[in-house]
């Protein structure tokens, strides 16, 4: 099993991937979550109250939610 990279033996260009994509991840799940709160009941598939915490499994979640949990 290959050992895992730690910060130090990345190049910058890996480092900058990781940054980018936890900002994306920050960035979309907030969006989620401020949607969620925003839309009505009757606009999401399923309870508002199961979906607010699957929007912290990552990155599924989110996802999810965009997929699935929103009715137009």
């Amino acid at each position: 099993m290959a050992r895992k990279k730690s910060w130090n033996d990345m190049t910058p260009t890996q480092k900058k991937l990781v940054v980018v994509a936890g900002v994306a991840e920050v960035a979309v799940t907030a969006w989620c979550a401020k949607d969620l709160r925003q839309r009505p009941a009757a606009l999401v598939r399923g309870p508002k109250l199961l979906w607010a915490p699957a929007l912290s499994v990552q990155p599924i979640g989110p996802i999810a939610y965009l997929a699935w949990g929103r009715r137009r």
